[in-house]
């Protein structure tokens, strides 16, 4: 691939984030000069510049090693399988931590929601879901949404959709991503049922966040989710994880999931 390909491809990144050449270059510690030099082509960036540019354009870790390519240059990061016997350390430290934060919810998923791996409290929630829904590989956006999965047992479809929708769109516009772009449009086509009254409830406990509030087995839980991802990855499918934790809540919550636990 030609100099002229890398220029393009970062000048749509800066252009994406809303940045002047001056701008980027006052960060890279370079000049405007050479950096409208790179995007046409006149000027070939080394690895290091490429690199710093992406880093100051926070380009997502799979397309810094396209640009890298695209430079001429061999990709930086591995995109190693997370079943790959390299990754074990990982994978048992991702199961200890889920297993640690039952009876509570939490999972691990992928770039496009896919999930890689969750514990004993997501599988109370999706116990009864047809079994297409739960055909490996399982995604969080299309089990939460569809009207066979969890959306008619969500009593704040309607809020707790349109925050699901939201942070898709951050994550298309911050990602050069056709897959998420996909299930995006395939998700926010779903039905959405009316469900005269429901919303978030009105009760005496002090929400801190926009809480899911769901139906189990008769029982109307709430919880406010957190999403956390690994400090400094150095491999594309770590960088990717993301592994969210459902917090109860309210007492009444609480009190259910621990009786589930014994």
């Amino acid at each position: 691939m030609t100099t002229t390909s890398v220029g393009t491809l970062l000048r749509a990144w800066r252009e994406r984030r809303g940045i002047s050449q001056l701008e980027l270059a006052g960060r890279a510690d370079s000049s405007s000069r050479h950096i409208s030099f790179i995007e046409t082509g006149r000027s070939r960036p080394s690895e290091e510049m490429v690199l710093r540019l992406a880093g100051h354009l926070d380009v997502p870790m799979r397309e810094r090693n396209s640009l890298l390519l695209a430079a001429g240059y061999a990709p930086r990061y591995a995109h190693t399988a997370l079943d790959d016997p390299a990754m074990e350390t990982l994978r048992e430290g991702i199961g200890r931590l889920l297993a640690g934060y039952e009876p509570y919810p939490a999972l691990v998923v992928n770039a496009v929601y896919d999930v890689v791996a969750a514990n004993q409290g997501i599988a109370m929630l999706l116990d009864g879901l047809p079994e297409h829904l739960l055909t490996p590989p399982l995604n969080a956006m299309r089990i939460t949404l569809h009207p066979e999965g969890l959306a008619p047992r969500i009593h704040n479809l309607r809020e707790w959709r349109g925050h699901l929708l939201a942070q898709m769109e951050r994550q298309i516009a911050l990602a050069r991503s056709e897959p998420l772009r996909a299930l995006y449009e395939e998700v926010s086509a779903y039905p959405v049922a009316e469900r005269p009254g429901d919303s978030v409830p009105e009760e005496s406990t002090p929400y801190i966040a926009l809480p899911l509030v769901i139906e189990h087995d008769g029982h109307v839980l709430s919880f406010v989710s957190s999403i956390a991802t690994f400090n400094t990855p150095m491999d594309v499918t770590v960088a990717e994880l993301a592994i969210e934790t459902m917090l109860p809540a309210d007492p009444a919550t609480v009190k259910y999931l621990r009786s589930l636990g014994g």
